[in-house]
Protein backbone atom coordinates (compact mmCIF):
# COMPACT_ATOMS: atom_id res chain seq x y z
CA UNK A 1 0.00 0.00 0.00
CA UNK A 2 1.23 3.42 -1.32
CA UNK A 3 1.81 6.22 1.50
CA UNK A 4 -1.10 8.23 -0.40
CA UNK A 5 -3.48 4.98 0.00
CA UNK A 6 -2.92 4.96 3.80
CA UNK A 7 -3.59 8.48 4.08
CA UNK A 8 -6.97 7.89 2.02
CA UNK A 9 -7.44 4.78 4.06
CA UNK A 10 -7.18 7.55 7.27
CA UNK A 11 -9.32 9.83 6.40
CA UNK A 12 -12.52 8.09 4.68
CA UNK A 13 -12.81 5.75 7.73
CA UNK A 14 -12.26 8.29 10.86
CA UNK A 15 -14.93 10.66 11.32
CA UNK A 16 -11.96 13.53 12.39
CA UNK A 17 -8.13 13.63 11.54
CA UNK A 18 -5.88 15.78 12.85
CA UNK A 19 -2.24 15.62 11.18
CA UNK A 20 0.25 17.22 13.51
CA UNK A 21 3.10 17.36 15.51
CA UNK A 22 3.26 15.48 18.45
CA UNK A 23 -0.19 14.13 20.66
CA UNK A 24 -2.73 16.14 21.61
CA UNK A 25 -1.93 15.60 25.16
CA UNK A 26 1.88 16.71 23.98
CA UNK A 27 1.57 18.56 20.71
CA UNK A 28 5.33 20.00 19.42
CA UNK A 29 4.27 22.89 17.81
CA UNK A 30 2.08 26.28 18.73
CA UNK A 31 -0.23 25.77 15.65
CA UNK A 32 -0.81 22.21 16.56
CA UNK A 33 -1.82 22.79 20.54
CA UNK A 34 -4.00 25.38 18.77
CA UNK A 35 -5.85 23.16 16.49
CA UNK A 36 -6.12 20.64 19.52
CA UNK A 37 -7.41 23.43 21.63
CA UNK A 38 -9.68 24.45 18.63
CA UNK A 39 -11.14 20.73 18.59
CA UNK A 40 -11.77 20.62 22.39
CA UNK A 41 -13.94 24.04 22.52
CA UNK A 42 -15.88 22.20 19.56
CA UNK A 43 -16.30 19.08 21.99
CA UNK A 44 -14.46 17.14 19.25
CA UNK A 45 -12.61 14.68 21.66
CA UNK A 46 -12.81 11.13 19.42
CA UNK A 47 -10.62 11.65 16.14
CA UNK A 48 -7.42 10.02 15.03
CA UNK A 49 -4.12 12.09 15.49
CA UNK A 50 -1.56 11.52 13.37
CA UNK A 51 1.91 12.21 14.41
CA UNK A 52 3.69 13.97 11.52
CA UNK A 53 7.03 13.76 13.54
CA UNK A 54 7.18 9.97 13.83
CA UNK A 55 6.78 8.99 10.29
CA UNK A 56 8.18 11.12 7.55
CA UNK A 57 6.12 9.25 4.62
CA UNK A 58 3.22 10.33 6.24
CA UNK A 59 4.60 13.85 7.23
CA UNK A 60 5.56 14.48 3.14
CA UNK A 61 2.94 12.61 1.53
CA UNK A 62 0.48 14.51 3.70
CA UNK A 63 1.19 17.79 2.49
CA UNK A 64 1.46 16.29 -1.23
CA UNK A 65 -2.54 14.78 -0.31
CA UNK A 66 -4.21 18.05 0.50
CA UNK A 67 -1.57 19.91 -2.31
CA UNK A 68 -1.36 22.11 1.18
CA UNK A 69 2.23 22.98 2.55
CA UNK A 70 1.94 23.09 6.41
CA UNK A 71 1.00 21.01 9.40
CA UNK A 72 -2.00 20.90 11.23
CA UNK A 73 -4.03 19.27 8.72
CA UNK A 74 -7.88 18.79 9.53
CA UNK A 75 -9.93 16.27 8.01
CA UNK A 76 -13.86 15.93 8.58
CA UNK A 77 -15.46 12.75 6.89
CA UNK A 78 -12.71 12.62 4.27
CA UNK A 79 -13.13 15.69 3.54
CA UNK A 80 -9.54 18.65 3.73
CA UNK A 81 -10.85 21.52 6.02
CA UNK A 82 -7.73 23.70 6.35
CA UNK A 83 -4.93 23.97 8.82
CA UNK A 84 -4.44 26.00 11.87
CA UNK A 85 -5.03 29.28 10.47
CA UNK A 86 -8.31 28.17 9.13
CA UNK A 87 -9.31 26.19 11.52
CA UNK A 88 -9.20 29.40 13.98
CA UNK A 89 -11.16 31.87 11.21
CA UNK A 90 -13.49 28.99 10.81
CA UNK A 91 -14.09 28.84 14.68
CA UNK A 92 -14.19 32.63 15.32
CA UNK A 93 -17.08 32.81 12.81
CA UNK A 94 -18.92 29.44 13.81
CA UNK A 95 -18.52 28.15 10.93
CA UNK A 96 -16.47 25.30 12.40
CA UNK A 97 -19.02 24.17 14.79
CA UNK A 98 -21.77 24.35 11.82
CA UNK A 99 -19.12 21.36 10.17
CA UNK A 100 -18.87 19.34 13.17
CA UNK A 101 -22.96 19.73 13.61
CA UNK A 102 -23.77 19.32 10.06
CA UNK A 103 -21.47 15.84 9.54
CA UNK A 104 -22.99 14.88 13.10
CA UNK A 105 -19.37 14.73 14.43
Amino acid sequence: MSIQDTIRTQVTTNRVVLYMKGQPKFPQCGFSATAVEILKRCGVNDYLAVDVLQDPEIRQGIKEYSNWPTVPQLYVNGEFIGGCDIMREMYQSGELQQVFAKQNV
